[in-house]
């Protein structure tokens, strides 16, 4: 006994110092947090920024494809312009060398005035042809000067319209440049400042979970060692775990050791699970990955002792009795991690683990799952 409360106090004493560990870690743990806490208002401080800066970016996009639509609307009025612009010219060069043969012809035929014609007649009906004559040929020549004149107006016009879209063209052009180099500015800031919301976020993320995994190491570590000083308070010595069991279908043996009573009615009640007769002391382990749901004393379950379900998903559990202690009583567990030792706790006649596995809470017989 004296070599078991030595045992005892030696487990005691690392956990202390742990718990030590554990103070400081869990300390800085709450720093951390605090930090993130700050470090979050600065992402959200960030993201309002990103919020503003993609408006001012979908606007600039907006005003860019506005601009564009007007500089191709700009292009398509001047190539037309341009176009009636060679049309016109052409039709003028065309009416002015008319013109100028016709003042040619004039010059040299010294065409009468109209009061000659009416006195050289030979009568009234030779004095009204010739009158007629006149009057036709003045007529086309005010015609000719005419068409000139409007083609000449028409050009000047189109000349005035090209100018007015190629000064409208390069104003466009030199708007949709200003707006191109904003909008470059602003993605860039945009990038920025995801970016810089992005780190901020990462590097405190990063360390609360570093800090978090050593919490968990360091309180497994004293529930382990605290597990110990309860089994050598129990008068169990710890055994070593031994292999583990491939059971097949996803399940492992919770101990190693030979079926003594199997899943059945027995003395006229139902036997929920199987006994494996195994030594005391010897290492239970989680018979597949879950979470542990139900954790009972002695004085709690009665006739179970010492009693621990993990419920595995999917409407299946398993459940371990008679434990003479516990190595972890809350939480998730791995499959093969341990759980608690083998005793002989509650109603038994001999160290042995009663072993159940049940489907939406009613037992079934385990030996179908190892």
């Amino acid at each position: 006994m004296l070599v078991l409360a030595g045992l005892a106090l030696a487990a005691i004493a690392p956990a202390d110092d742990l718990q030590g560990k554990l103070d400081k870690k869990q300390d800085e743990l709450g720093k951390a947090k605090d930090k993130k806490v700050l470090l979050t208002t600065e992402v959200s401080r960030y993201n309002d920024q990103i919020e503003q800066l993609t408006g001012e970016v979908a606007a600039l996009r907006n005003r860019e494809a506005a601009v564009q639509a007007d500089l191709d609307s700009a292009q398509d009025q001047l190539d037309s312009a341009q176009h009636d612009l060679k049309v016109l010219r052409e039709r003028l060069r065309r009416s002015i060398d008319a013109l100028e043969e016709r003042l040619v012809d004039i010059y040299k035929e010294d065409e009468p005035d109209t009061l000659t014609a009416i006195l050289e007649s030979d009568g009234y009906d030779d004095a009204l042809s010739r009158y007629e004559y006149l009057q036709t040929l003045q007529s086309q020549n005010s015609d000719l000067v005419g068409r000139v004149r409007d083609l000449r107006d028409d050009t000047a016009a189109t000349v005035e319209k090209v100018r007015t879209t190629r000064d409208s063209i390069r104003s466009r052009r030199e708007e949709l440049r200003a707006t191109r180099a904003s909008l470059e500015q602003r993605e860039a800031e945009l990038d920025a400042a995801r970016a810089r919301s992005k780190k901020a976020l990462s590097r405190v993320g990063s360390h609360v979970e570093d800090l978090h995994d050593d919490v968990s190491d360091i309180e497994d570590k004293i529930q382990k060692q605290l597990a110990a000083a309860a089994l050598a308070d129990s008068g169990v010595a710890a055994l070593p775990a031994g292999a583990i069991q491939d059971a097949g279908g996803g399940f492992i043996w919770p101990v190693n050791g030979p079926i003594v009573s199997p899943f059945g009615m027995r003395w006229g009640r139902l036997h929920a699970g199987v006994d494996i007769a195994v030594p005391a002391g010897t290492p239970i382990r989680a018979a597949k990955d879950g979470t542990i749901v139900l954790n009972q004393t002695e004085a709690e379950s009665g006739g179970y002792g010492n009693y621990t379900c993990i419920d595995h998903g999917g409407g299946v559990s398993t459940c371990y009795a008679h434990q003479s202690s516990f190595a972890i009583t809350s939480g998730p567990v791995k499959q093969g991690e341990i759980i608690g030792y083998v005793g002989c706790t509650g109603h038994c006649f001999g160290d042995h683990l009663h072993f159940e596995v049940r489907i939406n809470g009613v037992p079934t017989d385990p030996m179908a799952y190892l």
